[in-house]
Protein backbone atom coordinates (compact mmCIF):
# COMPACT_ATOMS: atom_id res chain seq x y z
CA UNK A 1 0.00 0.00 0.00
CA UNK A 2 1.11 3.40 -0.96
CA UNK A 3 1.08 6.23 1.67
CA UNK A 4 -0.54 8.25 -1.93
CA UNK A 5 -3.50 8.19 -4.02
CA UNK A 6 -3.09 5.76 -7.39
CA UNK A 7 -4.60 5.40 -10.49
CA UNK A 8 -4.02 6.87 -13.99
CA UNK A 9 -5.55 10.40 -12.85
CA UNK A 10 -3.37 10.21 -9.31
CA UNK A 11 0.01 9.04 -10.38
CA UNK A 12 1.12 11.95 -12.62
CA UNK A 13 -0.46 14.55 -9.71
CA UNK A 14 1.18 12.66 -7.10
CA UNK A 15 4.38 12.68 -8.81
CA UNK A 16 4.45 16.55 -9.82
CA UNK A 17 3.57 16.86 -6.10
CA UNK A 18 6.81 14.72 -4.72
CA UNK A 19 8.65 16.56 -6.68
CA UNK A 20 7.83 20.09 -4.73
CA UNK A 21 8.45 18.21 -1.33
CA UNK A 22 10.90 20.29 0.89
CA UNK A 23 14.41 19.21 1.06
CA UNK A 24 14.26 19.43 5.28
CA UNK A 25 11.20 18.94 7.37
CA UNK A 26 11.01 21.44 9.33
CA UNK A 27 7.66 20.83 10.86
CA UNK A 28 6.13 24.11 11.10
CA UNK A 29 2.83 25.68 9.85
CA UNK A 30 3.85 28.19 7.47
CA UNK A 31 3.77 26.12 4.11
CA UNK A 32 0.12 25.07 5.11
CA UNK A 33 -1.10 28.39 6.53
CA UNK A 34 0.27 30.22 2.76
CA UNK A 35 -1.64 27.76 0.82
CA UNK A 36 -4.95 27.62 2.37
CA UNK A 37 -4.85 31.29 2.42
CA UNK A 38 -4.57 31.18 -1.51
CA UNK A 39 -7.59 28.76 -1.34
CA UNK A 40 -9.70 31.44 0.72
CA UNK A 41 -8.90 29.76 4.03
CA UNK A 42 -11.54 27.14 3.74
CA UNK A 43 -10.44 25.98 7.58
CA UNK A 44 -12.40 29.19 8.35
CA UNK A 45 -16.00 27.43 6.98
CA UNK A 46 -16.09 24.14 8.41
CA UNK A 47 -19.29 22.99 10.66
CA UNK A 48 -18.16 22.54 14.76
CA UNK A 49 -14.95 20.47 14.59
CA UNK A 50 -13.22 17.78 17.47
CA UNK A 51 -9.78 17.69 16.67
CA UNK A 52 -8.08 14.44 18.01
CA UNK A 53 -4.31 14.23 18.69
CA UNK A 54 -2.25 10.79 20.59
CA UNK A 55 0.02 7.72 19.64
CA UNK A 56 -2.24 4.58 20.09
CA UNK A 57 -6.32 5.30 19.77
CA UNK A 58 -6.75 8.47 17.48
CA UNK A 59 -8.13 6.50 14.44
CA UNK A 60 -10.72 4.59 17.05
CA UNK A 61 -11.78 7.56 18.86
CA UNK A 62 -12.60 9.42 15.43
CA UNK A 63 -15.02 6.32 15.25
CA UNK A 64 -16.90 6.45 18.14
CA UNK A 65 -17.66 10.03 17.25
CA UNK A 66 -18.69 9.51 13.91
CA UNK A 67 -20.54 6.65 15.19
CA UNK A 68 -22.47 8.50 17.42
CA UNK A 69 -23.05 11.60 15.82
CA UNK A 70 -24.59 9.81 13.15
CA UNK A 71 -27.06 7.72 15.24
CA UNK A 72 -28.10 10.95 16.57
CA UNK A 73 -28.69 11.53 12.19
CA UNK A 74 -25.91 14.15 11.94
CA UNK A 75 -23.66 14.63 8.84
CA UNK A 76 -20.67 14.09 9.72
CA UNK A 77 -17.24 14.84 7.61
CA UNK A 78 -13.82 12.96 8.86
CA UNK A 79 -10.48 13.56 8.10
CA UNK A 80 -8.12 10.05 9.00
CA UNK A 81 -4.66 8.60 8.22
CA UNK A 82 -3.22 6.41 7.01
CA UNK A 83 -5.65 4.41 5.09
CA UNK A 84 -5.85 0.95 4.38
CA UNK A 85 -6.95 -0.37 1.37
CA UNK A 86 -7.90 2.71 -0.53
CA UNK A 87 -6.74 6.10 -0.34
CA UNK A 88 -10.23 7.79 -0.41
CA UNK A 89 -10.73 6.66 3.40
CA UNK A 90 -8.64 8.83 4.53
CA UNK A 91 -11.79 11.77 3.79
CA UNK A 92 -15.20 11.29 4.63
CA UNK A 93 -17.64 13.78 3.42
CA UNK A 94 -21.14 14.38 5.18
CA UNK A 95 -20.98 9.99 5.51
CA UNK A 96 -19.40 9.12 2.37
CA UNK A 97 -16.08 8.34 1.14
CA UNK A 98 -14.72 11.13 -1.26
CA UNK A 99 -14.87 9.58 -4.72
CA UNK A 100 -12.29 9.57 -6.89
CA UNK A 101 -13.62 12.03 -9.05
CA UNK A 102 -14.46 14.85 -6.96
CA UNK A 103 -10.49 13.63 -5.10
CA UNK A 104 -9.06 14.03 -8.40
CA UNK A 105 -10.80 17.76 -8.71
CA UNK A 106 -9.78 19.06 -5.35
CA UNK A 107 -5.88 17.91 -5.27
CA UNK A 108 -5.44 19.87 -9.49
CA UNK A 109 -7.31 22.92 -7.67
CA UNK A 110 -4.85 22.27 -4.30
CA UNK A 111 -1.75 22.08 -7.05
CA UNK A 112 -2.74 25.29 -9.12
CA UNK A 113 -3.46 27.44 -6.36
CA UNK A 114 0.09 26.02 -4.51
CA UNK A 115 2.07 27.25 -7.78
CA UNK A 116 4.69 24.97 -7.70
CA UNK A 117 5.98 26.20 -4.05
CA UNK A 118 7.48 23.59 -1.86
CA UNK A 119 4.90 21.61 0.25
CA UNK A 120 4.51 17.97 1.63
CA UNK A 121 2.00 15.63 0.58
CA UNK A 122 0.56 15.59 3.90
CA UNK A 123 -0.05 19.49 3.73
CA UNK A 124 -2.13 19.02 0.22
CA UNK A 125 -4.26 16.09 1.34
CA UNK A 126 -4.94 18.32 4.32
CA UNK A 127 -6.16 21.12 2.30
CA UNK A 128 -7.92 19.16 0.05
CA UNK A 129 -10.18 17.98 3.07
CA UNK A 130 -10.80 21.55 4.19
CA UNK A 131 -11.65 22.97 0.70
CA UNK A 132 -13.87 19.42 0.34
CA UNK A 133 -15.36 20.03 3.57
CA UNK A 134 -16.21 23.66 3.52
CA UNK A 135 -18.22 22.66 0.38
CA UNK A 136 -20.44 19.72 2.12
CA UNK A 137 -22.77 20.67 3.99
CA UNK A 138 -22.31 18.51 7.82
CA UNK A 139 -23.04 19.48 11.35
CA UNK A 140 -19.60 17.83 12.84
CA UNK A 141 -16.26 17.72 11.76
CA UNK A 142 -13.78 14.85 12.64
CA UNK A 143 -10.07 15.79 12.27
CA UNK A 144 -7.29 13.23 13.07
CA UNK A 145 -3.83 14.35 13.58
CA UNK A 146 -0.87 13.15 11.34
CA UNK A 147 2.11 13.52 13.48
CA UNK A 148 2.15 15.50 16.58
CA UNK A 149 -0.30 17.95 17.08
CA UNK A 150 1.47 21.46 17.38
CA UNK A 151 3.43 21.35 13.95
CA UNK A 152 0.78 19.21 11.87
CA UNK A 153 -0.93 20.04 9.07
CA UNK A 154 -4.22 19.95 10.89
CA UNK A 155 -3.38 22.30 13.75
CA UNK A 156 -4.13 25.77 11.67
CA UNK A 157 -7.85 25.70 12.87
CA UNK A 158 -8.61 28.71 14.98
CA UNK A 159 -11.35 27.55 16.95
CA UNK A 160 -12.04 23.64 17.44
CA UNK A 161 -15.44 23.27 19.14
CA UNK A 162 -13.36 20.41 21.13
CA UNK A 163 -10.27 18.37 21.28
CA UNK A 164 -9.20 15.23 22.38
CA UNK A 165 -6.05 13.67 23.30
CA UNK A 166 -5.27 9.56 23.27
CA UNK A 167 -2.62 7.62 24.36
CA UNK A 168 0.34 8.68 24.43
CA UNK A 169 3.74 6.84 24.06
CA UNK A 170 6.79 6.36 22.47
CA UNK A 171 6.55 6.79 18.66
CA UNK A 172 7.88 8.88 15.70
CA UNK A 173 10.85 9.78 17.94
CA UNK A 174 12.75 11.58 15.05
CA UNK A 175 10.38 13.73 14.91
CA UNK A 176 8.81 14.52 18.26
CA UNK A 177 11.33 13.72 20.80
CA UNK A 178 13.11 10.53 22.84
CA UNK A 179 10.65 10.71 26.10
CA UNK A 180 6.95 10.68 26.80
CA UNK A 181 6.87 13.99 28.16
CA UNK A 182 8.41 15.51 25.22
CA UNK A 183 5.97 13.80 22.82
CA UNK A 184 3.19 14.84 25.47
CA UNK A 185 4.22 18.67 24.57
CA UNK A 186 4.01 18.20 21.13
CA UNK A 187 0.67 17.08 21.12
CA UNK A 188 -0.74 19.30 23.60
CA UNK A 189 -0.37 21.65 20.48
CA UNK A 190 -3.99 21.35 19.42
CA UNK A 191 -4.87 22.91 22.82
CA UNK A 192 -6.32 26.74 22.02
CA UNK A 193 -7.32 29.56 24.64
CA UNK A 194 -11.10 28.61 25.85
CA UNK A 195 -11.06 24.69 24.01
CA UNK A 196 -12.12 21.64 26.06
CA UNK A 197 -10.32 18.92 25.75
CA UNK A 198 -10.82 14.98 26.89
CA UNK A 199 -7.98 12.38 27.48
CA UNK A 200 -8.12 9.52 28.78
CA UNK A 201 -5.71 7.11 30.85
CA UNK A 202 -1.82 8.89 30.85
CA UNK A 203 0.99 8.58 32.46
CA UNK A 204 1.32 10.27 35.42
CA UNK A 205 4.06 12.58 34.06
CA UNK A 206 2.29 12.79 30.63
CA UNK A 207 -0.69 14.32 32.81
CA UNK A 208 0.94 16.89 34.02
CA UNK A 209 2.59 17.83 30.53
CA UNK A 210 -0.98 18.24 29.50
CA UNK A 211 -2.70 19.81 32.42
CA UNK A 212 0.32 22.59 32.73
CA UNK A 213 -0.08 23.14 28.75
CA UNK A 214 -3.65 23.65 29.44
CA UNK A 215 -3.54 25.76 32.06
CA UNK A 216 -0.59 27.98 30.24
CA UNK A 217 -2.92 28.51 27.03
CA UNK A 218 -6.36 28.94 29.03
CA UNK A 219 -7.92 26.07 28.11
CA UNK A 220 -9.92 22.90 29.76
CA UNK A 221 -8.28 19.28 30.30
CA UNK A 222 -11.22 16.83 31.31
CA UNK A 223 -8.98 13.93 32.40
CA UNK A 224 -10.11 10.32 33.13
CA UNK A 225 -10.50 9.32 36.80
CA UNK A 226 -10.71 12.83 38.04
CA UNK A 227 -13.31 14.71 35.22
CA UNK A 228 -14.68 11.55 33.68
CA UNK A 229 -14.75 7.50 34.53
CA UNK A 230 -16.34 4.29 32.55
CA UNK A 231 -15.94 1.29 34.35
CA UNK A 232 -17.86 -2.26 33.80
CA UNK A 233 -21.38 -1.99 34.97
CA UNK A 234 -23.30 -5.85 34.67
CA UNK A 235 -23.05 -6.50 30.94
CA UNK A 236 -22.05 -3.35 30.13
CA UNK A 237 -20.57 0.47 30.94
CA UNK A 238 -21.44 3.29 33.28
CA UNK A 239 -20.06 6.49 32.18
CA UNK A 240 -19.87 9.14 34.59
CA UNK A 241 -18.79 13.27 34.59
CA UNK A 242 -20.22 16.39 36.28
CA UNK A 243 -23.27 15.96 34.32
CA UNK A 244 -24.38 12.71 35.77
CA UNK A 245 -24.06 9.02 34.49
CA UNK A 246 -24.84 7.18 31.31
CA UNK A 247 -25.16 3.60 30.59
CA UNK A 248 -23.50 1.78 27.68
CA UNK A 249 -23.19 -1.57 25.78
CA UNK A 250 -19.75 -2.97 25.61
CA UNK A 251 -17.89 -0.93 22.69
CA UNK A 252 -18.07 -2.31 19.06
CA UNK A 253 -14.51 -2.68 18.95
CA UNK A 254 -12.87 -5.47 20.99
CA UNK A 255 -9.99 -4.81 23.58
CA UNK A 256 -10.20 -3.35 26.87
CA UNK A 257 -8.42 -0.67 25.77
CA UNK A 258 -11.23 0.95 23.59
CA UNK A 259 -13.24 1.33 26.85
CA UNK A 260 -10.48 4.51 27.07
CA UNK A 261 -11.17 5.42 23.74
CA UNK A 262 -14.96 5.21 23.76
CA UNK A 263 -15.02 7.31 26.87
CA UNK A 264 -12.85 10.47 25.60
CA UNK A 265 -15.15 10.10 22.88
CA UNK A 266 -18.11 10.99 25.05
CA UNK A 267 -16.94 13.39 27.09
CA UNK A 268 -15.17 15.28 23.90
CA UNK A 269 -18.91 15.40 22.10
CA UNK A 270 -20.23 16.45 25.31
CA UNK A 271 -18.02 19.11 25.35
CA UNK A 272 -18.26 20.07 22.06
CA UNK A 273 -21.92 21.34 22.38
CA UNK A 274 -23.57 19.04 19.75
CA UNK A 275 -26.68 17.41 20.48
CA UNK A 276 -26.63 14.00 20.86
CA UNK A 277 -29.42 11.94 22.51
CA UNK A 278 -27.55 9.25 25.22
CA UNK A 279 -29.78 6.74 23.25
CA UNK A 280 -27.39 7.92 19.84
CA UNK A 281 -24.02 7.61 22.41
CA UNK A 282 -25.22 3.79 23.18
CA UNK A 283 -26.55 2.81 19.84
CA UNK A 284 -22.33 4.71 18.56
CA UNK A 285 -20.78 3.18 20.96
CA UNK A 286 -22.32 -0.73 20.06
CA UNK A 287 -22.36 -0.37 16.03
CA UNK A 288 -19.25 1.36 15.99
CA UNK A 289 -16.81 -0.04 13.08
CA UNK A 290 -13.24 0.44 12.63
CA UNK A 291 -11.03 -1.99 10.53
CA UNK A 292 -8.19 -3.60 11.59
CA UNK A 293 -8.73 -2.70 15.13
CA UNK A 294 -8.57 -6.46 16.65
CA UNK A 295 -10.77 -6.98 13.80
CA UNK A 296 -11.80 -10.66 13.19
CA UNK A 297 -11.33 -11.89 9.53
CA UNK A 298 -13.51 -14.03 8.44
CA UNK A 299 -12.45 -14.35 4.43
CA UNK A 300 -10.37 -16.38 2.23
CA UNK A 301 -7.35 -16.10 4.66
CA UNK A 302 -9.80 -16.90 7.49
CA UNK A 303 -10.91 -19.51 5.24
CA UNK A 304 -7.28 -21.34 5.18
CA UNK A 305 -6.91 -22.10 8.59
CA UNK A 306 -8.31 -25.66 9.94
CA UNK A 307 -12.04 -25.83 11.14
CA UNK A 308 -12.35 -23.72 14.34
CA UNK A 309 -9.81 -21.71 14.24
CA UNK A 310 -9.64 -17.92 14.03
CA UNK A 311 -7.67 -15.35 12.09
CA UNK A 312 -7.68 -11.56 13.81
CA UNK A 313 -5.95 -8.46 12.58
CA UNK A 314 -4.57 -5.76 14.37
CA UNK A 315 -2.84 -2.55 13.13
CA UNK A 316 -0.56 -1.67 16.46
CA UNK A 317 2.81 -0.85 15.80
CA UNK A 318 4.51 1.20 19.13
CA UNK A 319 5.69 0.23 22.22
CA UNK A 320 2.38 1.63 23.65
CA UNK A 321 0.33 -0.53 21.46
CA UNK A 322 2.32 -3.24 22.20
CA UNK A 323 1.51 -3.20 25.74
CA UNK A 324 -1.83 -2.84 24.78
CA UNK A 325 -2.01 -5.88 22.85
CA UNK A 326 -0.77 -7.93 25.77
CA UNK A 327 -3.30 -6.82 28.43
CA UNK A 328 -5.76 -7.80 26.58
CA UNK A 329 -4.44 -11.17 25.54
CA UNK A 330 -4.52 -13.17 28.81
CA UNK A 331 -8.52 -13.43 27.58
CA UNK A 332 -7.47 -15.31 24.77
CA UNK A 333 -5.82 -17.84 27.29
CA UNK A 334 -8.16 -20.84 26.97
CA UNK A 335 -6.40 -21.32 23.64
CA UNK A 336 -3.07 -21.17 21.46
CA UNK A 337 -2.04 -17.51 20.07
CA UNK A 338 0.07 -17.58 17.23
CA UNK A 339 1.03 -14.00 15.96
CA UNK A 340 2.21 -13.42 13.04
CA UNK A 341 3.96 -9.63 12.61
CA UNK A 342 5.12 -7.49 9.63
CA UNK A 343 6.54 -4.03 10.48
CA UNK A 344 7.06 -0.88 8.89
CA UNK A 345 11.26 0.44 8.59
CA UNK A 346 10.99 3.07 11.43
CA UNK A 347 9.46 1.34 14.27
CA UNK A 348 10.65 -0.20 16.90
CA UNK A 349 9.91 -3.90 16.58
CA UNK A 350 12.12 -4.94 19.87
CA UNK A 351 9.90 -2.69 21.99
CA UNK A 352 6.53 -3.76 20.44
CA UNK A 353 7.33 -7.55 20.20
CA UNK A 354 8.52 -8.02 23.76
CA UNK A 355 5.12 -7.33 25.85
CA UNK A 356 3.79 -10.11 23.14
CA UNK A 357 5.81 -12.75 22.95
CA UNK A 358 5.28 -14.46 26.32
CA UNK A 359 1.87 -14.43 25.23
CA UNK A 360 2.29 -16.33 21.85
CA UNK A 361 2.69 -20.21 20.63
CA UNK A 362 4.60 -19.19 18.06
CA UNK A 363 5.74 -16.06 16.06
CA UNK A 364 6.06 -15.65 12.27
CA UNK A 365 8.21 -12.88 10.62
CA UNK A 366 6.25 -11.78 7.76
CA UNK A 367 6.67 -8.64 4.33
CA UNK A 368 4.05 -8.55 1.86
CA UNK A 369 5.47 -7.54 -1.52
CA UNK A 370 3.00 -4.38 -1.72
CA UNK A 371 3.75 -3.64 1.89
CA UNK A 372 4.97 0.48 2.12
CA UNK A 373 8.57 0.37 3.83
CA UNK A 374 8.41 -3.05 5.31
CA UNK A 375 11.01 -4.17 7.70
CA UNK A 376 12.61 -6.89 6.39
CA UNK A 377 11.86 -10.07 7.56
CA UNK A 378 15.51 -10.89 9.36
CA UNK A 379 15.18 -7.58 11.18
CA UNK A 380 11.70 -8.46 12.43
CA UNK A 381 13.61 -11.90 13.51
CA UNK A 382 16.55 -10.49 15.09
CA UNK A 383 14.03 -8.01 16.75
CA UNK A 384 12.32 -11.06 19.00
CA UNK A 385 15.75 -12.51 20.07
CA UNK A 386 15.48 -14.93 17.47
CA UNK A 387 12.19 -16.61 18.88
CA UNK A 388 10.39 -15.50 15.49
CA UNK A 389 10.46 -18.01 12.43
CA UNK A 390 10.49 -16.27 8.63
CA UNK A 391 7.60 -16.42 7.32
CA UNK A 392 8.06 -15.10 4.62
CA UNK A 393 4.66 -13.97 3.77
CA UNK A 394 1.31 -13.79 5.74
CA UNK A 395 0.23 -16.91 3.48
CA UNK A 396 3.23 -18.97 3.93
CA UNK A 397 2.93 -18.40 7.68
CA UNK A 398 -0.13 -19.39 8.01
CA UNK A 399 0.18 -22.57 5.91
CA UNK A 400 3.10 -22.95 8.14
CA UNK A 401 1.26 -22.78 11.68
CA UNK A 402 1.46 -26.15 13.93
CA UNK A 403 -2.28 -27.69 13.73
CA UNK A 404 -1.12 -30.66 16.62
CA UNK A 405 -2.24 -28.65 19.34
CA UNK A 406 -6.32 -28.23 18.60
CA UNK A 407 -8.01 -24.96 17.26
CA UNK A 408 -5.86 -21.56 17.66
CA UNK A 409 -6.10 -17.85 17.66
CA UNK A 410 -3.92 -16.28 15.03
CA UNK A 411 -3.00 -12.56 15.56
CA UNK A 412 -1.62 -10.60 12.61
CA UNK A 413 0.22 -7.22 13.62
CA UNK A 414 2.42 -4.63 13.29
CA UNK A 415 1.80 -2.31 10.98
CA UNK A 416 -1.47 -0.49 9.34
CA UNK A 417 0.43 -0.74 6.01
CA UNK A 418 0.44 -4.38 6.51
CA UNK A 419 -3.20 -4.61 7.75
CA UNK A 420 -4.31 -2.69 4.63
CA UNK A 421 -2.93 -5.87 2.62
CA UNK A 422 -3.71 -8.25 4.56
CA UNK A 423 -7.68 -6.44 4.10
CA UNK A 424 -7.18 -7.11 0.35
CA UNK A 425 -5.40 -10.73 0.63
CA UNK A 426 -8.67 -11.86 2.84
CA UNK A 427 -11.25 -10.00 0.57
CA UNK A 428 -10.09 -11.42 -2.55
Amino acid sequence: MSDTPRGPRFDPIVARLHRLHPLLIDLSLERIAVLLDKLGHPEWRLPPVIHVAGTNGKGSTCAFLRAMAEAAGLRVHVFTSPHLVRFNERIRLAGRLVDDIALADALEEVEAVNAGAPITVFEVITAVAFLLFARTPAELCVLEVGLGGRADATNVLPHPAAGAITSISLDHREYLGDTAEAIAFEKAGIMKPGMTLATGTQPPQVLEVLAEHAADVGATLLARGRDWQIEPDGTGLRYTDASGWLDLPLPGLAGPFQRDNAGIAVAALRASGMEVPDAAVAAGMAGVEWPARLQRLSGRLAASLPPGWELWLDGGHNPGAGEALAAHLPAWSDRPLHLVVGMKRTKEARAFLAPLLPHAASVWAVAEPEQYLALPVGEIVAASGGVARPGPTVAAALAALPTRDGPARVLICGSLYLAGEVLKADAA
